[in-house]
């Protein structure tokens, strides 16, 4: 296994003084910055909480609920049964799952066993399959036995190193009346899977007494999960983030928010698990904290409206996209939303109408946070009490320091207000790329990770995101920030959502083209919406090009992704378009 990267305990800075950490004077009252968090294997974080609330309600799957000693005891066993199929250090087991139980339990047993978890979009394609199956070398895989996952996964058995296949069967996990109507009704949804020595049913790797073999993890070096992610090249591959790193991020998410009650949260866990976002926030916070666990295998509007009025969850992850669309529901008024007590949106830049929509909708406290996989991923947010200021991500999390390093020298840190790339210091930070240590040492500088996006830090330690790297436009030698135009855009009150690319352009050598998503049954033009930005970006920024559409693509985590409007554009002109 690639070693990691060297890390610190503690974030360091140029001078260890307050000077260097202009945050440390606005630091929320109550969360000290300067916090140390011990090593351990991750999946004590699930232990420790299941032996404080053993009787609490731990996940609830469409109306099947599970206490946390119920779950802890399947995690044993599963752990054994994986155990008994060779998994231990340095053996990677995928986990091919929409959000269920089947995934909590795997997830903290192929820990236990001293396994690597690597995460898959149970949507990916075959060829997104084949890359990642063979760049980390999975042996197990873990899966539904749904037709829309599991033929594309047993695909890979004759063409990868995929070895066995542990196969979950969707009538098993669900309650009783949901598991009979899913028999009659949606049987033609199911796969056939084959009895064969390379597949094995998940309640088959539970029939033990869940006594493991003694397995040694090193909380601080081990890996737990393989995080694959595109970074700052666009590329796939593997964040290794150790035990440490994701304990180390669980942690520092449960400080920034001093208020939660231990034991009677309820989480809504709409966000997909093998997102780190969700990974992080969701599971492994939600879980320290004692919360309840409200899983929903996908995002539908309604059903997630049903399901917050029905069984009111007070703590409630997303990103911008699902905001808006909940505010959007043409009958959001008829489903209240007022349990909801705290949101953190991820995954994009939040617009500041937005969250002041949501919160009065809510009465709840929305604020925005930033992260990457390559740092577990959260890195820094607002404040829940205190000054958010319109436009940054926040200050850092305790036990993180951030930096704005050279464009040019990213060994250079520069000053306050002063442009350049954002870096990251701390526990959270990976131990580098899978398999790529010279990518590896160009990301991680100085013990800083250097994220790839540009942004600056004000006087009082607040962050400002202008845009990254590679989303930057070049226009007649002027950096043009595509978030600053799609912040611009938002404040119409007819778009819902809106993304800004660079195209090629002859004269200016690129010019922005915003693709804008408008609400049903507005009728906003191309000159109107022109107009109505004159007095909001300079003439350098203002698009050129303005395409309308009813839907504009997203990530499987709901955020915007710009790099299929990207390939259609490069598609139009290589056709000469």
């Amino acid at each position: 296994m690639p070693e990691p990267l060297a890390q610190s305990a503690h974030p360091t800075t140029d001078a260890a003084t307050d000077s260097a950490r202009p945050w440390l004077a606005h630091y929320p009252k109550g969360i000290a910055w300067d916090q140390d968090f011990a090593p351990m294997p991750l999946h004590k974080l699930f232990e420790e909480a299941a032996g404080r609330y053993a009787d609490r309600p731990c996940l609830d799957f469409l109306g099947r609920r599970y206490s946390y000693a119920e779950v802890l005891n399947l995690v044993n066993r599963a752990a054994r049964g994986f155990q008994d199929l060779g998994v231990g250090p340095g053996v990677r087991v995928g986990l091919c799952l929409p959000n269920c139980p089947t995934y909590v339990i795997s997830y903290f047993a192929v820990l236990k066993a001293g396994g690597t978890v690597v995460n898959y979009n149970p949507l990916y394609v075959e060829r997104e399959l084949e890359h990642q199956i063979t760049d980390s070398q999975t042996e197990i895989m873990v899966t539904l036995d749904l037709k829309q996952i599991y033929p594309r996964v047993a695909a890979m058995l004759d063409r990868t190193p995929l070895k066995r296949i542990v196969v979950c069967r969707m009538a098993s996990i669900l309650p009783a009346v949901k598991k009979a109507l899913f028999s009659v009704l949606k049987r033609g949804e199911l796969a056939a899977v084959p009895r064969d020595g390379r597949h094995l049913d998940f309640d088959s790797l539970l029939v033990n007494d869940g006594t493991l073999r003694p397995v040694r993890i090193d909380g601080l070096r081990d890996i737990a999960v393989l995080q694959y992610t595109g970074g700052t090249t666009g590329v796939p591959k593997g964040a290794m983030l150790t035990h440490h790193n994701l304990l180390s991020n669980a942690r520092q998410v449960q400080a920034w928010f001093p208020n939660v009650a231990l034991g009677q949260e309820r989480m809504l866990a709409v966000l997909p698990f093998f997102h780190v976002f969700a990974m992080t926030v969701v599971l492994n916070m939600g879980l320290a904290c004692g919360a309840e666990l409200i899983m929903l295998p996908r995002f539908e509007t309604e059903q997630v409206l049903k399901t917050i009025a029905k069984r009111k969850p007070t703590l409630v992850p997303g990103v911008p996209t699902m905001y808006k669309a909940l505010l959007g529901h043409p009958q959001v008024a008829r489903y209240p939303m007022t349990s909801i007590r705290y949101c953190i949106s991820g995954g994009a830049p939040l617009p500041m109408e937005l969250k002041r929509q949501f919160e009065t909708a809510t009465g709840c406290v929305l604020i925005e946070g930033y992260g990457l996989s390559e740092a577990s991923p959260v890195c820094a947010a607002n404040p829940l009490n205190g000054i958010n200021k319109e436009g940054s991500i926040g200050l850092p999390l305790p036990g993180i320091a951030i930096e704005i390093r050279d464009l040019e020298d990213p060994t250079r840190k520069l000053g306050i207000g002063e442009k350049g790339q954002v870096a990251i210091s701390g526990p959270n930070v990976m131990a580098g790329y899978w398999g790529r240590a010279e990518e590896s040492d160009r990301t991680v500088v100085d013990g800083f990770l250097l994220t790839g996006d540009v942004g600056t830090m004000d006087e009082d330690g607040y962050v400002f995101l202008l845009d990254r790297l590679k989303d930057l436009i070049i226009c007649s030698g002027y950096n043009v920030y595509p978030r600053m135009i799609e912040e611009a855009i938002y404040q119409h009150p007819d778009v819902v959502a809106v993304c800004v690319i660079g195209l090629p352009d002859d004269y200016r050598g690129q010019t922005p083209k915003a693709f804008v998503q408008l609400k049903p049954g507005a009728t906003l033009t191309t000159e109107a919406l022109r107009d109505f930005l004159r007095d909001k970006i300079s003439r350098i920024e203002m698009p050129t090009a303005f395409e309308f559409r009813e839907e504009l693509p997203k990530t499987a985590v709901g955020k915007l992704s710009k790099k299929e409007l990207i390939a259609e554009a490069q598609q139009a002109l290589s056709n000469g378009g």
